[in-house]
Parts: C-alpha cells; sequence; structure tokens
C-alpha cells in the first residue's frame, strides 16, 4: 500500500529521535553509545549490566524530554518505515513513544511522532505526551480587562467614610450641633440665685 508522508510544514520543528545502543566488539566485551552527549560507562564484558543501563538511560531521556507540541511526525521523516506497509496521513497531537525490539534487544529509540503513527509503529509504547500551549495575553488586552480601580472615598475621623455623590457635597452638609458640658440634672443649666432676705427680696 502507499505510504502518505507529506512535506514537513514550516510552522513545525522536526522531531526529534535519541538511540541507545548496545554494541559488541572484537575482544568479546561491549559499550553503550548515546546520540546525544551523555556519559556512558567504560566497555564491560557484562552485557546484562550494560542492557540494564541502557534501558534506564533511555527512561532518563523520557522523563528529562519536554514533548514539543509543534515538532514534526519524526517517524513521517523516515518515510514511516516503522509501520512499512500500512497507509496513514499524519494527524493528532505529538506524543514521545519509546520502541524496542525484543529479538535485538539491543537498541532503544525515542521518537517524536504523531498521535495517528504512534498506534501503528510495532514494538511501541507512549512514554509522554504534548502540553497544551497556552498564549500570554497581550499588553492592550491586558489592560483591557484589569478592572478599573473604585474611587476612593474621603476617610473621616471615627474610621468612617465620608458619602460622595450628588447631595454629598462637605459645603453643603449641615454642620454638627456642638455639645457642651453643663451640670445639673436632665441636662438644664441651673440658674444662680442670690441670697434673699426675710422680706423676700435679694439682697
Amino acid at each position: 500500500m502507499d505510504l502518505a508522508h507529506p512535506d514537513i510544514p514550516a510552522a513545525r520543528r522536526p522531531g526529534r529521535m535519541w538511540t541507545i545502543r548496545v554494541s559488541g566488539h572484537s575482544d568479546r566485551t561491549a559499550s553503550v553509545t548515546c546520540s546525544s552527549p551523555c556519559s556512558m560507562p567504560p566497555r564491560s564484558r557484562d552485557l546484562g549490566a550494560l542492557r540494564r543501563f541502557a534501558e534506564a538511560h533511555a527512561a532518563a531521556h523520557a522523563r528529562a524530554a519536554s514533548v514539543h507540541s509543534d515538532a514534526a511526525c519524526a517517524c513521517r521523516q523516515a518515510q514511516c518505515a516503522a509501520h512499512d506497509g500500512m497507509q496513514v496521513h499524519c494527524a493528532g497531537s505529538v506524543v514521545l513513544v519509546l520502541r524496542h525490539d525484543p529479538a535485538v534487544g539491543q537498541v532503544w529509540t525515542l521518537l517524536e511522532v504523531c498521535a495517528a503513527c504512534a498506534p501503528l509503529m510495532t514494538h511501541t509504547r507512549v512514554v509522554g505526551h504534548a502540553l497544551p500551549g497556552t498564549r500570554k495575553p497581550t499588553t492592550a488586552v491586558a489592560q483591557t480587562s484589569a478592572p478599573a480601580a473604585a474611587p476612593t472615598a474621603p476617610v473621616v475621623p471615627g474610621g468612617f467614610s465620608a458619602p460622595t455623590g450628588p447631595g454629598f457635597n462637605s459645603a453643603d452638609a449641615p454642620s454638627a450641633p456642638s455639645r457642651r458640658r453643663s451640670g445639673g440634672r436632665g441636662g438644664r443649666p441651673q440658674r444662680r440665685q442670690g441670697r434673699q432676705g426675710r422680706d423676700g427680696f435679694r439682697g
């Protein structure tokens, strides 16, 4: 069947790929290599330990990688060879997959691919998803959406706010009557009386 792998859109960045491989040597030792510049252990005859390291190294790349939501499908860049013979049009979100063929057992590959290619790739499982992109509001929008600050009413002694608005002009407001202390009961002032004589007249 024909494969559909159109050109990469200019708005998308190339999908990333990491390959971790265990390679044997003529002296019966083996070594681990990574397609990215990483610190690898020295050659060893312990093939099992090197394979465990390679598997852990691939998992570390999967945890550290932030999947790019605008990445182009790395499977399409390879002419969709991972699912040769099956027609697919790249679509959907971007996911990170780990591909490892147990029959080979020496290669671990991480790829950023589209959601359409991922389920068709053999010996592959999804290990990461792209987070939805968020746009920051522009300055004009941010200023428009910001609520206008309410005018602050003048503060008068006593912890209360003076009323504002029509009819509440401070010049038109009636002045509060002054209160002064006075003696006597009931608040009435007492008249001071002079001495009275025997005849009832004041002295």
